[in-house]
């Protein structure tokens, strides 16, 4: 036994990268699946290869800074599987740029998803978590969570949240209730996140990092191992950098 068959988990950002690979390792070691994004055409692809190999998943579309999007993605779980074990937190939007561009849509947006879209998803299952007295909620930061560089500091601002967030979640709950908590920083990752950035000077300066990122199976190999571990066991906080990467 791995301490994943059988666990329903719920996934955000679930259509592409660190999600997308979160949901097929998990998929291969028995969990129940709901994946969660905007884009249903690629949630559909995916939920579709995990059940042609054998697993079970849905697919639900939703925008985490919307608290009603993941009122009903937490429902869809609870209506077909009758329970929720985990939710992953993987959603999150990078348009970096430095405070003086004034960029303040992309502070409102990466604010909404970065940190309301956590809190909207812990909201949507933490009530069904508490009455089973179990579950795991994995939240997604950044390096740039623990460390600020310019052009970074909204960016910075929401990761470092996502860590003050997970923690307090830990305090308040893991006794009480037996919900444990973890919170993964990723370093520079192959993911669809750069996509995000609009600032010219963000984008020449992630220019420089291109070929230095690690796959995001790195990650999800992460986040399984702490859902995998015992439950009297918690893994609270992994940060997980390319070799490469000194910053």
């Amino acid at each position: 036994m791995n301490n994943i068959t059988g666990k329903v988990v719920v996934i955000t950002g679930a259509s592409s990268g660190i999600g997308e690979a979160t949901a097929k390792r998990l998929a291969e070691k028995g969990a129940k699946l709901v994946v969660a994004a905007r884009c249903e055409d690629r949630l559909k692809a995916l939920a579709a290869e995990i059940v042609r190999a054998g697993g079970e998943a849905a697919y639900a579309v939703a925008d985490v800074a919307s608290a009603e999007d993941m009122r009903k993605t937490a429902g869809l779980a609870l209506e077909r599987y009758g329970r929720i074990d985990v939710l992953v937190n993987n959603a999150g939007i990078m348009p970096v740029s430095r405070l003086s561009e004034l960029r303040v849509e992309d502070w409102d947006r990466m604010i909404d998803v970065n940190v309301k879209g956590v809190l909207h998803g812990i909201a949507a299952v933490l009530p069904a978590m508490r009455e089973q007295r179990s579950g795991h909620v994995v939240n997604v930061s950044s390096v740039a969570g623990h460390v600020v560089s310019p052009t970074s500091a909204v960016y910075s601002a929401t990761k470092f949240a996502v860590r003050a967030i997970t923690d307090g979640l830990r305090q308040e709950e893991s006794a009480a209730s037996g919900i444990r908590a973890t919170v993964v920083s990723p370093g520079i990752t192959d993911t669809e996140l750069l996509n995000t950035v609009t600032s010219p000077e963000a984008q020449a300066m992630a220019s420089h990092f291109q070929g230095m990122g690690i796959s995001p199976d790195r990650i999800a190999d992460a986040i399984v191992y702490a859902i995998g571990q015992p439950d009297d066991a918690s893994v609270n906080e992994i940060v997980i950098r390319p070799t490469a990467q000194t910053m």
